[in-house]
């Protein structure tokens, strides 16, 4: 559900399942919604191999303000007074994302730096710089058009942040732009419709 760290999840099923050894597959903002690959006991040994799986979403894309956090829990740092872009100009701008890309992760991440989570250093006021990351983006579709707010399905490679997708799709359409809601479908060969909720978990 929305609203809960992926160690939020992890924590409840260890108390559920009266089990230590609780780990997941892939980390997912709070502001997210949908698939946790989590493993347990002796199974918690395939996590390392299930995390580097393709990851499958549904994004909603909010055109003409940025965000600190590259998405809707963020302060917005920026807006676009104009008009927004027609549907053609961004299926043609999405061009530019699919196959092999360069992306630098947001600042707002859990990424580690010196064993701090960027997000804590950003926080403090501390300037973040990140390097690019080599990631992979093998289909991305826009699947509704509700201006401001568009979606897209998204089947890309580990690693890959939907937020800095976001923010760089409104940087390159020149108005700013933010996830505003994210949902994971897919996590390898996992899918969205095979999971359990996590309250029929706990129960």
């Amino acid at each position: 559900p929305t609203g809960m760290t992926s160690h939020d999840v992890v924590a409840r099923v260890r108390r559920a399942a009266g089990m230590r050894r609780v780990g997941h597959a892939g980390t997912l903002d709070p502001l997210a919604t949908g698939l946790l690959v989590l493993a347990l006991g002796q199974a918690t040994r395939t996590l390392e191999y299930l995390t580097a799986q393709d990851k499958g979403y549904e994004a909603t894309v909010r055109l003409g303000a940025s965000t600190e956090t590259y998405d809707a829990e963020g302060s917005v740092t920026a807006t676009h007074a104009g008009p927004l872009p027609d549907r053609a100009t961004v299926e043609g701008a999405l061009d530019a994302f699919r196959g092999a890309l360069l992306q630098r992760p947001p600042a707002y991440s859990a990424l580690k730096q010196g064993g701090v989570p960027l997000y804590e250093r950003a926080r403090r006021g501390e300037t973040v710089e990140l390097p690019e990351r080599a990631v992979a983006i093998y289909d991305l579709l826009l699947t509704a058009w509700a201006p401001p707010e568009l979606g897209l399905r998204v089947h890309c490679s580990k690693g890959t942040y939907i937020r800095s997708l976001a923010h760089d799709l409104g940087a390159l359409l020149g108005v700013g732009a933010h996830l505003s809601a994210l949902r994971r479908t897919s996590s390898g060969s996992f899918r969205l419709s095979d999971a359990l909720a996590l309250a029929e978990i706990e129960a």
